[in-house]
């Protein structure tokens, strides 16, 4: 347990840490995870083009292939990405690194806990979970599409080479 209850985990306790991008660019190893958190402030809806942003500080990252661009969001923080893809990565703020809890390539390893910065939280997210559900069958056009995707995302765990072709 870290200062003010928090929950801490190392690669002991679970599986290996690891994720990254959408593309494969940028991948990263995690040795130890502190907090997770849903953060509501409107910088972190803006780095990911979402009502929220879920974070969990990290320790002993190491990028494992490429790095982040990085984007000096305010005076005290900035914001890494994947320079090819887009993809939202990292917030790093007094000396603390914290990472996409969606990059990992096992999301579940690393929940949330608790959310932050309530101030600038859309005051429709609480009603998410009482959304309707479009279930597989209730519309056969998306039906369709879901089966035709060919996904080209990097797979959720490191590969050697990648592209793919790169592996032929």
């Amino acid at each position: 347990m870290m200062a003010g209850g928090r929950q801490e985990t190392t690669m002991s306790e679970v599986q290996e840490l690891t994720g990254g991008c959408q593309c494969g660019a940028v991948r990263f190893r995690v040795e130890r995870v502190g907090r997770g958190s849903i953060c509501h402030c409107r910088m972190c809806q803006k780095q990911f083009g979402s009502f929220f942003a879920p974070l969990v500080t990290c320790f002993g990252v190491t990028w494992t292939r490429g790095a982040p661009g990085w984007f000096q969001s305010s005076n005290l923080a900035r914001r890494g990405f994947c320079a090819a893809c887009g993809t939202p990565l990292a917030y790093e703020a007094e000396g603390e690194l914290e990472l996409a809890i969606g990059a990992f390539d096992n999301p579940v390893a690393v929940a949330p806990i608790e959310q932050v910065n309530p101030r600038d939280k859309l005051p429709f997210t609480d009603g998410l979970p009482n959304l309707h559900m479009r279930m597989p069958g209730e519309d056969p056009r998306q039906d369709a599409f879901n089966a035709a995707v060919v996904n080209f995302q990097h797979p959720d765990h490191d590969t050697a080479v990648w592209p793919a072709e790169a592996q032929a």
